[in-house]
């Protein structure tokens, strides 16, 4: 037996945020300034595109890293499989574009960190045996359980953003919902 990479999207996108957090350990404030999104950023600089969509590699600390891919590693092989690697990447992008772009234009904290990805998988993984006019009674559950957590949590004061979260989940929810309805053949649904 040998090894698979069988998820080329998941597993790359984790080696990458555990060397940016290592990185971080051994450079100070390494990921603040390459691998956040935060008040200190100006749209004049090339930077600045990057971290919109690069916020997701950086990581506060080891737990937040782990706590994020239990999840992802958990969920995205099976998106990665079911959607394809490519449309993954793309969902993936764009949930990290969506939430960056609102941080910097609502917030005035620093973001950072796949917990946006992670919600946009939980709630696209309540898709997989989606059925043409039905809703997915997982999905109802799931939207209760992750997005109602993150609701409630949100009222209280701590240094999670419950707003990525809730953003991300959507994200997920409008994936399952739009490419579900779409030609479910097709190789690719966004090239």
């Amino acid at each position: 037996m040998k090894l698979h990479y069988n998820s080329p999207v998941v597993l790359t996108f984790g080696f990458i945020c555990t060397a940016v957090l290592l990185l971080n350990q051994v450079i100070p404030d390494f990921s603040l300034h390459f691998f956040s999104v935060g008040p200190d950023m100006s749209l004049s600089s090339p930077l600045s595109y990057f971290r919109m969509f690069s916020h997701t590699i950086g990581h506060a600390n080891w737990q937040h890293l782990i706590g994020n891919f239990s999840l992802i590693l958990l969920i995205g092989p099976i998106l990665e499989e079911k959607y394809g690697s490519r449309d993954l990447l793309v969902m993936m992008g764009f949930t990290a574009f969506l939430t960056g772009v609102l941080q910097l234009t609502m917030f005035h904290e620093y973001l950072m960190g796949a917990s946006g990805i992670a919600f946009m998988m939980i709630l696209l993984s309540s898709f997989t045996n989606f059925q043409q006019g039905k809703i997915p009674l997982t999905f109802i559950l799931v939207t209760l359980i992750f997005v109602g957590n993150e609701i409630a949590s949100s009222l209280k004061a701590d240094s999670v953003s419950q707003f990525a979260h809730i953003l991300g989940g959507m994200c997920g929810a409008g994936f399952g919902f739009f490419i579900e309805r779409g030609d479910r053949n097709h190789r690719s649904r966004f090239f």
